[in-house]
């Protein structure tokens, strides 16, 4: 008897040093849970060009997801890849071409990246037009001061791209493309830089993109189309860094950046919709 009461209460005090046990690990679960309910904020490196849709983006975001904070680091694209490159922070990339995306791509810096935006160029005069620009061929003037973005910013790019078109053309010629570059005065890191400096009235013209052109420019600047068969259209890819800390809440928000509600405010701000 002596022993089955020994035996009994050894599996007694086993039992109850499994119920410790247990009791641990679910308080550890309680933690866990915890902590992947806590705020998140996301390091969102995008393109200049986008700062004033990626702004509206993010009060819309969060208001379905109100532990989420989203944190903006607008510049030029290029520079945004070598920051992601040099080890800055970073969950989201959003760049103004694919160029720097592959670059990223290339470098293993990104995972697969999608098209969520489109975008053109347009010419931009001061609203009070020192320089009496009327027309894309009053560019080749001698004199007229005109500011751009640097070749290696995606805008400077396209911008050489509709020159190209230009130059080849039968209606400009490469004259006309030679004497638009002569009237160079500045080459900016980025398209809001070329926007500043065109509504000061310190360049008599400048290449831009068309959603550029938001609220708070639209009565200090004019704007002078470039026809679509000399434009150029601009694609903007997006993608999850590689070493991005918070990879699904990342992935939620570019999903939400493609979904109906993120592409209507795009298109808001004159940015074309992949969807059209």
């Amino acid at each position: 008897m002596r022993k089955y009461r020994s035996l009994s209460i050894l599996l007694s005090l086993f039992t109850l040093l499994l119920m410790a046990c247990g009791g641990t690990d679910t308080s550890t679960n309680t933690k866990q849970n915890t902590a992947s309910a806590s705020p998140v904020t996301l390091n969102v490196f995008a393109a200049a060009s986008l700062t004033e849709s990626f702004k509206d983006i993010a009060t819309q975001y969060k208001q379905a997801h109100p532990k989420v904070n989203i944190t903006y680091n607008f510049n030029g694209s290029q520079l945004l890849e070598q920051q992601i490159a040099n080890g800055a922070s970073a969950d989201i990339f959003a760049s103004a071409d694919q160029t720097n995306m592959k670059k990223a791509s290339d470098a293993s810096l990104v995972t697969t990246s999608k098209v969520f935006a489109r975008n053109k160029l347009v010419v931009i005069v001061p609203s009070s037009n020192p320089g009496k620009i009327q027309a894309l061929k009053d560019l080749a003037q001698k004199g007229k001061k005109i500011v751009v973005a640097a070749p290696s910013v995606p805008v400077g790019k396209y911008m050489l791209q509709v020159l190209d078109k230009m130059g080849k053309s039968t209606d400009y010629g490469s004259s006309y493309e030679s004497a638009v570059k002569g009237n160079f005065v500045s080459q900016e890191e980025n398209v809001k830089a070329v926007v500043q400096k065109v509504q000061t009235g310190e360049a008599d013209a400048g290449f831009v993109y068309l959603t550029d052109i938001t609220q708070a420019v639209s009565s200090k600047v004019t704007i002078i189309d470039i026809p679509d068969t000399l434009n150029v259209i601009a694609e903007y890819p997006i993608a999850v860094t590689k070493d991005a800390k918070h990879a699904q809440d990342a992935q939620a928000f570019i999903d939400f950046v493609l979904s109906t509600q993120g592409q209507a405010i795009l298109t808001h701000y004159h940015f074309i919709s992949v969807n059209s």
